[in-house]
């Protein structure tokens, strides 16, 4: 582990003379580490469409929210267009045995290519849901659209849907609800192309103001 001895100060100005694809890499990793998901769509000409996403977030429980930012529609325009169109669309996580191809989708493909089949994943339907969800993923959930948010700063989007089916094996699912993701090694993202896996920590308990958080077992 790295000891760390020394901090430098990067300025506003500093970080804005940077090459961009530096600085993205830069401000993207500062955030730290962030779920990655594939989101699964289908237009109305009936053409799946498949894309790795790194800005995936709880909104809610109740009702079960789920939001994601989506990039300006001129550099991302087929994820967020089929789900303005159709209205669902499926999230589903990464695991090692496929990160590459999962990686892949980011391409710019042509909107009538199926990032499906150029990435060799298979798209699976059911529970009479219209859009596909990614067979290979063992974490998967359905969503209907909620709203879309315009960020106006930066011309990006933020995509909230309502959760309506989820498939897992439930042999991951902890007594109190918590799913253990470790124990189907669903992955992380760092910056803009790297990928890590996770491993348990700890986990604790609800915490007070007047009582220490005990540690609850947790692998």
């Amino acid at each position: 582990m790295l000891v760390v001895n020394f901090m430098k100060h990067f300025s506003l100005d500093e970080i804005a003379s940077w090459d961009r694809f530096y600085r993205a890499n830069f401000i993207n990793s500062l955030s730290g580490f962030k779920p990655v998901s594939l989101i699964a769509t289908k237009n109305t000409a009936g053409i799946a469409n498949l894309a790795i996403f790194s800005n995936i977030m709880h909104i809610g429980a109740d009702p079960a929210l789920v939001g994601f930012i989506n990039r300006p529609k001129d550099a991302a325009p087929h994820t967020i267009e089929n789900i303005e169109q159709t209205g669902s669309y499926t999230i589903n996580h990464i695991h090692p045995s496929f990160v590459s191809a999962a990686h892949q989708t980011s391409a710019k493909y042509d909107l009538e290519i199926s990032e499906f089949e150029k990435v060799g994943l298979h798209a699976e339907y059911k529970a009479d849901f219209p859009a596909p969800f990614v067979m290979e993923s063992h974490v998967q959930y359905a969503l209907e659209l909620s709203e879309i948010i315009p960020i106006k700063r930066n011309n990006t989007y933020l995509v909230i849907g309502e959760i309506k089916h989820v498939f897992i094996d439930p042999n991951v699912i902890e007594n109190d609800g918590l799913i253990n993701l470790s124990k189907v090694e669903s992955m992380v993202s760092l910056g803009i192309d790297a990928y890590c896996s996770t491993s348990p920590v700890a986990r604790f308990q609800y915490a007070k103001p007047d009582k220490d958080s005990a540690m609850i077992r947790f692998e």
